[in-house]
């Protein structure tokens, strides 16, 4: 994995000011409109992404609260409009604009702010997007907690419950997006190595429908630089955490569900009951009684760390007990717990620890045995198992050559 920076804003308490302060003209949004000449900028323009799916009915009477606030054009639904096509096609309108002596255009390009209304999910395909983008000064990102978890908005102050969709509510969040300060946080990039069984089917990877918070995950070309004869390589990118073992098959039976059925995930209190469920059916409150030792992360997967750039990869010895590590870059994972913890310096295991943060260029890597294991994060000082804390261009997963099946 290697790490850049993106910036996400945090929250801040100042109040907010009237919403022409908030408003982009029509002809900045739509190449076709009419070019009008405005007396001054507004010192917060905002263009507002809402996954009307999110929340239960919650993402489209947001939608309908902005876009009476604001100007409709510059409120877009993620169920109708992809934010890459939307984003493309208002920087290229600005940068026509700024060619042409625009002085309104200008302002606006710099002073920019983007709000994402959605799950972690919808927060990191925002910021995909925008990565992608390779934007010369890249907007900042302010996101509203309406998903699940909400880990993201909760590392940046901006909370973890769904929030109220009324007009006062959404005028009190804009006026925090206005004053809130920017803060970077890493990107992180992963290549994933799966060897190519001697025997079963050539291709062990079943066709999958990947949530866009696994951000542009595919399998490389045989030109990549990352390809290697003998293994199936992907590459993906995130920004939250990334988990292999028994959490990661119980998240994607989730978000399969959904997919599935929308109608039954109508609140966070739902949404989170269903995880709960999935993960007792799935056995991994109770995996070592109904899962063999098989299962174990170390028996499936290598996982190798970097220490020091440019030094040598180390295999981390992984404790045969445990079947799941998470790849942190938040002090958030599963409704606002912190996996990591703080470690102290009494124990000489912590002394070549920190405490996490989302822009130090580190990723914490951590282990559970199974749920019961992730309870100890409700007790005060609670963590995992801590394996690793490693810099950028760090982290190195491949699995075991094994036969595959599938069902």
């Amino acid at each position: 994995m290697e790490g850049e920076a993106d910036i996400v804003v945090g929250s801040c308490s100042k109040p907010c000011g009237p919403l022409e302060e908030y408003h982009i003209p029509d002809y900045i949004l739509k190449p076709d409109a009419q070019q009008l000449i405005v007396d001054h900028a507004p010192p917060c323009p905002v263009v507002v992404f809402i996954n009307s799916r999110s929340g239960g009915q919650l993402g489209s009477s947001l939608i309908k609260t902005y876009r009476e606030l604001l100007n409709e054009a510059q409120v877009f639904d993620l169920s109708e409009e992809a934010p890459d096509k939307v984003l493309h096609r208002l920087y290229v309108n600005l940068e026509r604009l700024k060619m042409e002596g625009d002085i309104l255009a200008v302002q606006i390009w710099r002073r920019l702010r983007l709000i994402v209304a959605g799950g972690d999910g919808t927060a990191s395909w925002l910021l995909g997007v925008v990565s992608d983008l390779k934007l010369a000064h890249p907007p900042p990102v302010a996101t509203v907690p309406l998903g699940t978890g909400n880990n993201l908005p909760f590392s940046f102050g901006w909370g973890k419950k769904n929030p109220s969709t009324d007009q006062e509510a959404v005028k009190s969040f804009l006026g925090l997006v206005k004053h809130a300060k920017e803060i970077k946080i890493d990107s992180w990039h992963i290549i994933l190595r799966m060897r190519v069984p001697k025997e079963g089917p050539c291709d062990p990877i079943a066709p999958l429908e990947l949530p866009h918070s696994l951000h542009a995950f595919h399998r490389v070309s045989s030109g990549d630089s990352f390809n290697m004869e003998g293994y199936h390589t992907f590459r993906g990118g995130f920004w939250n955490y990334f988990s292999m073992g028994m959490d990661a098959e119980v998240s994607y039976a989730f978000h399969s569900e959904r997919k599935r059925n929308p109608e039954k995930f109508r609140n966070q209190l739902t949404n989170q009951g269903t995880y709960a469920k999935l993960g007792l059916k799935q056995g991994w409150f109770c995996a070592s009684l109904s899962q063999p030792s098989s299962r174990n992360l170390a028996q499936l997967a290598k996982v190798k760390v970097m220490k020091r750039p440019g030094s040598q990869w180390e295999e981390l010895q992984v404790h045969h007990s445990i079947r799941s590590i998470v790849c942190l870059n938040l002090p958030s994972f599963s409704g606002g717990l912190n996996p990591w913890g703080m470690p102290g310096t009494r124990r000489a295991a912590d002394s070549e620890f920190t405490a996490p943060f989302v822009d130090d260029g580190l990723i914490e890597v951590v282990g559970f045995r199974d749920a019961w294991h992730g309870l100890v994060l409700l007790a005060p000082n609670g963590h995992g198992t801590r394996i690793a804390q490693v810099p950028i261009e760090s982290v190195s997963s491949s699995t075991k050559a094994r036969r595959t099946t599938r069902s």
